[in-house]
């Protein structure tokens, strides 16, 4: 089962879809003012994961704006109209729950984690945060020294560093190229009417998702959130329709091919070798799974035998795809010793060429899917998973696959399938980034 998200059809949470998995069911509602609400019910939970999305990343941030969305992030745990920063931080201490934020290239979600009986706090609690934030100047420039350290922590550890250098410059030119979280120029100059300017904008009933799962009954927690809307002054008594999601088009970006060097004081270097990889609606992206853990998912996997257990050089290497709207990075990476970082890199990029001249064996490939398959399933135990999973279907690909449906897509995947995306993988424009000492 494949369950289609349109975004037209504004309704009552009486009205909405509905369909059940592996024992659970998930339910979804457009409300009066945009809001979407997607529920999985989870049988023999006591607790749920509550989250609200908006498709807004640091891939949206006008000039001026740069770091915004991350800035907007910390502030809206600064306080309301109704609370302190405090008052939130207890309501969840309280309680025994968590909540926590995260921003992405491409949405920002808040989110908690509570008893079922706790839930209607959580609503209240963050929908009073997304519509009612202050966004106080004293508590702004309090926040922006502590994205500062934030930034300064990440400029520390030479793993960020390698992974933000590889896709500034492998996406170079484009918004998904910028750092999520901006750059200590960036967080100092950007001013509160910018960051107001944001809020505003993309932070409404029609931009908002909810989604749940766990302990939840669908049709109470829609018109709690209507009701915790409301309290927050946001009209929720409309007709509007949903904000459409993003062009789903594949995005044309030259890639410079480049080899960055960063020296550090480390005792190991970081080295990244890859390309422009695929977008997260493309239809290969199944195949994508079976060839980056065929290259670098596990101990079985190619790199970690070739490089680790075979040659001793590294410890920790790996294959990585990131897939965003249009556009995607497709990665390669080890930590070895300084003297060793070409070696490691030759090797890396054999390993891709071989899965591109000859693809991989039958018994490789049922190993592979067994693994991807078991990731799967163990994945989506826990609630916070499953919340996560509803918004990003709702936001990026406007589909929900069934597990049953994820699992016949990972069986489906072929030798050749993989091979081919190897090729074209391998016959595009490399870039490679290492971070660390090398005299």
């Amino acid at each position: 089962m494949v369950w289609q998200l349109p975004l037209n059809r504004v309704g009552h949470p009486d009205n909405d879809l509905s369909a059940s998995q592996d024992g659970t069911t998930i339910r979804r509602s457009i409300l009066p003012g945009g809001v979407r609400v997607i529920t999985e019910q989870m049988p023999g939970q006591r607790s749920v994961t509550l989250g609200a999305w908006f498709n807004v990343g640091s891939r949206d941030e006008a000039d001026g704006h740069f770091g915004s969305t991350h800035f907007l992030e910390h502030l809206l745990f600064k306080g309301t109209e109704r609370r302190t920063a405090f008052d939130i931080a207890g309501a969840f201490d309280s309680v025994g729950g968590e909540a926590n934020a995260v921003t992405g290239k491409e949405n920002t979600c808040y989110y908690a984690r509570v008893l079922d009986t706790d839930l209607p706090m959580a609503i209240d609690v963050i929908a009073d945060m997304v519509t009612s934030a202050t966004l106080d100047a004293s508590e702004l420039e309090t926040e922006r020294g502590v994205i500062l350290e934030e930034l300064a922590m990440n400029d520390d550890d030479p793993g960020d560093v390698v992974h933000e250098e590889f896709t500034a410059a492998v996406l170079r030119g484009h918004e998904l190229g910028r750092p999520i979280g901006g750059t200590a120029q960036t967080i100092t100059a950007v001013p509160r009417d910018a960051v107001w300017a944001h809020y505003t904008r993309h932070y409404h009933s029609a931009g908002l998702v909810i989604t749940a799962a766990g302990s939840v009954d669908h049709d109470v927690l829609c018109l709690q959130v209507m009701d915790a809307l409301k309290r927050g002054g946001w009209d929720v008594t409309g007709s509007q329709a949903p904000v459409s999601r993003r062009d789903p088009s594949p995005l044309s970006l030259a890639t410079v091919e480049q080899d960055i060097v960063i020296a550090r004081p480390t005792e190991q270097a970081h080295v990244i070798v890859g390309m422009q990889g695929i977008s997260a609606l493309d239809e290969r992206r199944f195949d994508l799974s079976v060839l980056t853990a065929a290259l670098g998912g596990g101990m079985s996997s190619r790199m970690f035998q070739e490089i680790r257990e075979k040659r001793g050089l590294a410890y920790s290497t790996y294959c990585f795809g990131s897939n965003y709207t249009g556009l995607g990075t497709f990665g390669l990476y080890a930590g070895c010793a300084g003297a060793k970082v070409d070696q490691v890199q030759d090797l890396m990029v054999k390993e891709l060429e071989k899965v591109a001249d000859s693809g991989i064996d039958a018994e490789e490939l049922d190993r592979t899917k067994g693994q991807l398959r078991g990731s799967l399933v163990l994945g989506v135990e826990d609630s916070g998973s499953r919340m996560n999973r509803l918004g990003r279907a709702e936001l990026t690909t406007g589909e929900l696959l069934s597990l049953e449906e994820s699992l016949a897509r990972i069986n489906g995947v072929t030798s050749h399938g993989v091979q081919l995306l190897a090729q074209e993988l391998s016959e595009r424009t490399r870039v490679s980034v290492k971070v660390g000492q090398f005299s």
